[in-house]
């Protein structure tokens, strides 16, 4: 089979052309990537990505630096070569899962979209991940290679793309069985997980009288946990018992009377015992807790 030749951009690059390639990865596994502004080259190419003043996707051209852009989501968020290939190929890289491509759209795509076309309204501050995809340029004082940097940048963006996957495909798959144990609560201000899975955003969905969630740890023992007033926030619905803040082995052992309490955290908000049925006597105790 003959090798397809994906030509973008060279000299400095950011992380909508970076991780454009990287999704191209799960799509073909071999090709012939050329960074150029030679129209030449671009001409000839099969793609053709934030490069080449076109956006056509039945001929291969994700460029949005021309006049008119390449349009812009419901939200008003434009268009970077990053979300033109994922318009294109966003589904079929998460194996025709809607949910998981959209998830990583509103997550990932349309945030690298954002900053690259200065749309910064909605953009949470700080360190961004399109800033750091941006540091792998070489400095001026660096004697480095930009073909080379950008195979390095490529190659980081393909993990994190591998891992926003994997998250929202997690996150989904979860939901089911999150809102199956909402279902099956003995008391709904309790809920019980058989494994730690995402549970937030689904009891928040599902359920406005669940206070704990109760799951076993990946060590063996097990947890509860308090559900947050909303996702994000560090204001609980109801907090852990206020005497229990910090303690743990002995000292917990004695103030809860359970001879396998393990800890509580400073903040009230996560408990833990080596047992299940220990477990569920703290959640009972911290129903019970007028404080």
């Amino acid at each position: 089979m003959t090798q397809i030749t994906i030509a973008t951009h060279n000299g400095n690059f950011h992380a909508d052309d970076v991780f454009s390639i990287a999704a191209l990865k799960y799509i073909f596994p071999e090709f012939n990537l050329v960074r150029t502004r030679n129209l030449e080259i671009i001409n000839n190419a099969d793609l053709v990505i934030d490069v080449g003043g076109e956006y056509d996707p039945e001929k291969g051209r994700f460029d949005h630096h021309q006049r008119g852009g390449a349009g812009q989501r419901e939200n008003g968020i434009p268009y970077s070569s990053f979300g033109l290939i994922w318009q294109k190929y966003g589904l079929e890289i998460c194996e025709n899962d809607e949910n998981v491509a959209q998830s990583i759209d509103n997550g990932l795509v349309s945030t690298i979209d954002a900053i690259d076309c200065g749309h910064v309204e909605g953009v949470s501050q700080g360190i961004s991940l399109s800033q750091t995809i941006s540091m792998f340029n070489p400095t001026w004082q660096e004697e480095s290679n930009f073909d080379r940097c950008f195979d390095e940048a490529v190659e980081f963006a393909s993990r994190v793309l591998a891992r926003f996957i994997a998250a929202a495909s997690g996150g989904i798959n979860a939901k089911a069985l999150v809102a199956e144990a909402i279902e099956k609560a003995q008391d709904p201000r309790v809920i019980v997980l058989d494994k730690y899975i995402p549970w937030k955003r689904t009891v928040h969905a599902l359920s406005e009288q669940a206070l704990y969630m109760v799951y076993p740890s990946t060590t063996g023992q097990w947890r509860i946990q308090t559900v947050p007033v909303e996702p994000g926030s560090f204001e609980d619905r109801k907090s852990l018992p206020a005497p229990w803040a910090g303690l743990s082995d002995q000292a917990l052992k004695d103030v809860t009377q359970l001879d396998d309490a393990m800890f509580c955290h400073n903040g009230l908000f996560i408990a833990g015992a080596e047992s299940f049925e220990s477990t569920m006597k703290m959640a009972a105790m911290a129903l019970a807790y007028q404080g």
